[in-house]
């Protein structure tokens, strides 16, 4: 019969894959430390505030903008009686100062836009709390080739924002603290230069009378470092190649056998698939096309990973505790009660991503955070899914430290064997100990990681005094740790080509009688593949 490549493989060969691994793990941190900048930029613009002199208030072909003659006659708030009505507060992004040597590169991926104001204190127009701010914005774009006035229409939208402002001492020389609200959000970067026109209508008697005397606009923009793209992709350009071959490798190994696979490779090659399509570097084509759908495409592959690794690490785990009934056949149904909380984590946050850049991809200025009904739903998903996970990972912590009582429970029964036996048992449950701590790190560090960026996502959007610094190398090393121990996986719980002998008529009495005695212990029909190949090459070598 075969074992698995974890059993069968020699001490000196084992040492030589896992020091590759290891090499390649400390690479991957380098590289992010090292060579990759920082994931995001954030620049704040200052809205330049522009006389409004369009008599058609919807004329979309009318942008205020800081280049061009006559575009946009500047004004001072401070010192100018007009109303908000006359005024439009024009972003042009990059600035201007910076559009002469940079522009935009779809390296970049997305661009996010938070808004911030200035609101002056008047003691006739204190600001009411929670009070809704209605903005008229509209988003233009033009790229290198176009004229300085070529700004075609991208979006428009009118919106409602909550204004959540305080301030301490009420004097006409102190502004108010407000808060930082969600303004639009780009799934792509596809063209060169972009702009933001926003106005403050009051077309309707309640509408914008109770947020103040405004002063200023700040919109600050995110986007995703191009450096650290290029890296993230050569990265994913790198991974792919090799799990499409040791997955192929994986599953020609298993066609091999007269037998169906178990239910630990069908995981395994389930979650080499996930694996697949995580590293399939399609933002490339963003390179070539507008595809705005990209953050929520990249944000299901990423849930559909997640899912795939938590479900195998139960199974995984699960089917090493030695507690199922010898008769009964294992599948994933038994294990439902066990993947509630990761199934529970995930459709959490799938309907949180479809309620929020499903609808983005309509309207860039759509954003769930807007009302209070909407912010404490959405922040429900999160916590939910936050919650799931932290209840997961203990879960699995239980179930890793009950594999590890059942093969303390196992190795009692090693003294009784002769001594050559015996070391090549202690040797399998060292190998096996070491995958499942290695296991327990990878699950750690996942859990860590998806946690950590569920709130970095969302700190510019519910609360803007977080202040969470990430580096090059957390991002790029868990990524090539995932590539790394799924690769492991694939190789050691292959089946291995080493075939042994089906006659009996070599068999020792001695080593037989010690395979009674260590079958005796109560194990069951999902012993731990390293444990039972080896058992029963034992009765026929």
């Amino acid at each position: 019969m075969t074992g698995t490549v974890l059993e069968n493989l020699s001490g000196r060969k084992l040492a030589v894959l896992i020091s590759f691994l290891l090499l390649c793990q400390l690479v991957c941190f380098l590289i992010g430390g090292l060579v990759a900048p920082m994931p995001a930029n954030a620049q704040n613009i200052l809205g330049t505030v522009c006389k409004d002199t369009t008599k058609v208030k919807n004329d979309t072909t009318k942008w205020f903008y800081n280049r061009g003659k006559g575009k946009c006659e500047s004004v001072d708030l401070a010192q100018s009686d007009l109303s908000e009505t006359d005024i439009v507060f024009a972003f042009q992004m990059p600035t201007p100062r910076e559009s002469e040597t940079f522009d935009y590169s779809r390296w970049q991926q997305n661009l996010i836009g938070v808004l911030q104001m200035d609101i002056r204190y008047h003691s006739q127009m204190e600001i009411k709390p929670h009070s809704t701010l209605v903005i008229d914005a509209r988003l233009a774009y033009r790229n290198k080739d176009d004229p300085d006035d070529g700004w075609k229409l991208y979006t428009q939208s009118v919106e409602k924002r909550v204004l959540d402002c305080d301030i301490e001492i009420k004097s006409e020389d102190y502004l108010y603290n407000c808060t930082a609200m969600p303004l639009f959000e780009l799934g792509s970067l596809y063209h060169d230069y972009y702009l933001l026109n926003i106005r403050l209508p009051v077309d309707k008697p309640d509408m914008n009378t109770h947020i103040g005397h405004v002063q200023d606009m700040w919109v600050t923009v995110i986007n995703q470092n191009g450096g650290f793209t290029k890296v993230w992709l050569s990265l994913k350009t790198i991974f792919f190649p090799g799990i499409v071959g040791i997955l192929i490798w994986f599953w020609h190994r298993i066609h091999l056998l007269q037998r169906k696979p178990v239910l630990l490779e069908e995981m395994l090659l389930t979650l080499g698939i996930a694996l697949c399509i995580l590293d399939l570097p399609i933002e490339y084509l963003t390179l070539l096309f507008d595809l705005p759908f990209m953050l929520l495409l990249s944000d299901i592959r990423q849930g559909f990973f997640y899912a795939s690794l938590f479900s195998f690490w139960v199974v995984f785990a699960g089917e090493h505790m030695l507690i199922q009934e010898v008769k009964t056949k294992n599948s994933l149904k038994k294990y439902w009660k066990h993947l509630s909380a990761v199934i529970l984590g995930c459709v959490s946050l799938f309907i949180f991503d479809m309620c929020e850049r499903g609808i983005q991809l309509r309207n860039p200025f759509y954003s769930i955070w807007v009302t209070e009904l909407g912010t404490n739903l959405a922040l429900s998903f999160i916590i939910l899914a936050g919650i799931s996970t932290g209840m997961y990972f203990m879960f699995l912590s239980f179930m890793i430290w009950q594999v590890f009582i059942n093969i303390s429970k196992k190795r009692q029964s090693l003294p009784a064997m002769c001594s050559v036996r015996r070391l090549h048992y202690e040797g399998i449950i060292y190998r096996f100990k070491f995958l499942m701590l290695a296991t327990m790190i990878c699950a750690a560090m996942t859990v860590i990681g998806f946690i950590l960026g569920q709130v970095a996502e969302g700190q510019w959007k519910w609360n803007d005094n977080i202040e969470l610094e990430y580096t090059s190398a957390f991002f790029t090393g868990v990524y090539g740790m995932w590539n790394i121990y799924i690769f492991a996986l694939l190789v050691l719980y292959a089946p291995s080509h080493k075939r042994w002998p089906a006659n009996e008529t070599n068999a020792d009495t001695q080593i037989l009688s010690e395979e009674i005695e260590f079958n005796r212990l109560p194990i069951e029909r999902s012993e731990i593949s390293s444990l039972t190949s080896f058992i029963n090459k034992a009765t026929v070598d």
